[in-house]
């Protein structure tokens, strides 16, 4: 399979799926704030406010709350690439306005710890989308902690909750 970005085995981390709804309503489904918090974190966790400037520069951030009900501070990245129904790219390494990031965190203020690229594909395929995301890394100690962290079972499960609510 050729691939339109270059894969780097210990840096990056994939998931491709082939899903029954169509590309239009994944798009919609990652860039509409009301759709997003619905699937975007595994259940029983929630989101629980989205912001959504959907251009290059503009903000992407989001607040979930554990089962317990406590709320994780956000997580702001910035977008770097748009393609209505096709292609949606944004980073952790970036604030809004691709201002960089301040120095890395330890998660003691409660942010991300882990600074990464996500690159979203959609393709008609079908009656559906051929669904890719690839997740990218600056090195490979946070491609093996985001794996750590439960990368493949966590994006597959809000992958399956995109669907679900995008086919109600």
């Amino acid at each position: 399979m050729s691939r339109e970005d270059p894969f780097d085995s210990a840096l990056d981390l994939e998931l491709e799926r082939v899903v029954d709804v169509k590309p239009a309503l994944v798009w919609a489904s990652w860039t509409e704030p009301e759709r997003l918090m619905k699937w975007f974190c595994p259940k029983p966790w929630q989101t629980v406010e989205c912001d959504i400037d959907l251009r290059p520069g503009g903000i992407f951030r989001t607040v979930m709350r554990t089962p317990e009900g406590e709320l994780m501070p956000h997580s702001v990245g910035c977008y770097l690439e748009v393609v209505p129904n096709e292609k949606l790219v944004w980073t952790t390494a970036l604030l809004p306005g691709f201002r960089p990031v301040a120095a890395a965190t330890d998660g003691s203020d409660g942010c991300h710890t882990i600074e990464f690229t996500a690159i979203i594909s959609l393709k008609p395929q079908g009656e559906g989308t051929r669904y890719r995301v690839v997740v990218r890394h600056g090195d490979e100690a946070s491609a093996r902690r985001h794996v750590e962290m439960g990368f493949h079972d966590g994006w597959n499960t809000v992958l399956d909750q995109l669907v679900a609510e995008a086919k109600r």
